[in-house]
């Protein structure tokens, strides 16, 4: 019968002593005889190279306060968390519970965070939050470049955030970030069917280009900003260029386009946007109406023509009856005239001269020519 039980415990290890399953004490470095006729003692070794005490009985090991000055001790509530330095490197969080970490061969340092201020904040952050253990406790959300995050706690708005790593505790409150755009973006509003008051059905392409400038709105004034400026702007297509003439839109459509945009910008400030430009880039007009007005622009053109030839055709005749009235007012001028036809005949080639006979009348015409040359 072995009456005494024989303990080594290295100078790295600790002895956790029980007695009929009550906990009975620690033993430390060294050779321990323990006197045990009936079996009844046990005795767990353990490292404490490893910091972390886990043992099916800690809250009686707690409770003993046999621990003190060996051990931190941690008793953490529902609304706190633990973060645990080993060796002056992050190492895990601690959820809720009891945790008991051996100071004697390791540095360990431990703080106590309280998660009722869901947003987690520390100079050590992303070392943190970026940790695989974190995992579990922590929920990490990134705000891209050129972005901002719209920051809600449970469903109510909180604060927007500049692009970064963000990291809010899991389980206290239900945290969401929605992530917004900030650059310039074009909305195509295409193919919109639209009837003129002359009713004529045409087909306009617009473009709108624009940039969210309030976060907060854009996200909370409607579920999707982005289609609200494409049914605004169609509303309003349909509502300026639908009170207008075919022909009136077609000559008034940069004052219409101005229109459209002074309409769609002041409902885009109430979403959060700010407008660059709103713009027609098509209109598309039926076969039959293109072919309609091809005809018209047509007769259009040859009435123009017709009526500058019919204007050249008149000053012309002014300015020969001008002429003639001229030359019969002073009968110098018209022997300048006679001389100067005669040269350009001369010049341009020979010059032949039939004259009358006498006989038939003609004697004062050959006369005259005779006089002339």
């Amino acid at each position: 019968m072995i009456l005494f039980k024989r303990i080594k415990i290295r100078t790295y290890e600790m002895g956790l002593l029980f007695r009929e399953g009550e906990f009975g004490g620690l033993l430390t470095a060294g050779t321990h005889w323990l006197f045990d006729p009936f079996g009844k003692i046990q005795v767990d070794v353990v490292s404490q190279r490893d910091p972390w005490l886990t043992h099916a009985f800690l809250d009686q090991i707690i409770k003993s306060g046999a621990l003190a000055n060996r051990a931190i001790v941690l008793d953490l509530k529902d609304t706190e968390r633990a973060l645990v330095w080993i060796e002056n490197r992050f190492s895990h969080v601690l959820p809720a519970g009891q945790y008991a970490y051996w100071t004697g061969q390791k540095n360990v340092r431990v703080e106590v965070v309280d998660i009722r201020q869901v947003r987690f904040e520390h100079e050590l952050g992303k070392v943190i939050a970026r940790s695989p253990f974190s995992a579990k406790l922590l929920e990490v959300s990134t705000v891209q470049r050129d972005h901002a995050g719209v920051l809600f706690i449970e469903g109510r708005y909180v604060d927007t955030l500049s692009p970064g790593e963000y990291a809010f505790w899991k389980g206290p409150a239900d945290a969401k970030v929605v992530e917004v755009d900030l650059r310039e973006t074009m909305v195509d509003v295409s193919g919109q069917e639209i009837m003129t008051a002359d009713k004529v059905t045409l087909r306009l392409n617009a473009a709108v280009t624009y940039k969210i400038v309030d976060p907060r709105k854009a996200v909370t004034q409607t579920d999707d900003v982005r289609q609200a400026l494409y049914r605004e702007t169609q509303l309003v297509l349909r509502a300026v260029v639908g009170v207008r003439e075919l022909d009136v839109f077609l000559t008034e459509k940069d004052s219409v386009a101005k229109e459209i945009e002074d309409n769609v910008r002041s409902r885009a400030g109430e979403l959060g946007l700010a407008l660059s430009s709103v713009g027609i880039r098509d209109v598309i007009l039926p076969g039959e109406m293109k072919d309609l007005m091809n005809k018209v622009t047509e007769a259009r053109k040859a009435a123009e023509a017709n009526l500058v030839a019919r204007r050249e055709e008149t000053a012309a005749i002014r300015s020969q009856a001008n002429t003639a009235k001229l030359l019969a007012e002073s009968p110098t001028l018209m022997r300048l005239r006679e001389l100067e036809v005669l040269e350009k005949i001369a010049v341009a080639g020979k010059l032949n001269i039939i004259l009358g006979d006498k006989s038939l009348g003609d004697k004062g015409l050959a006369e005259k020519v005779i006089n002339l040359l």
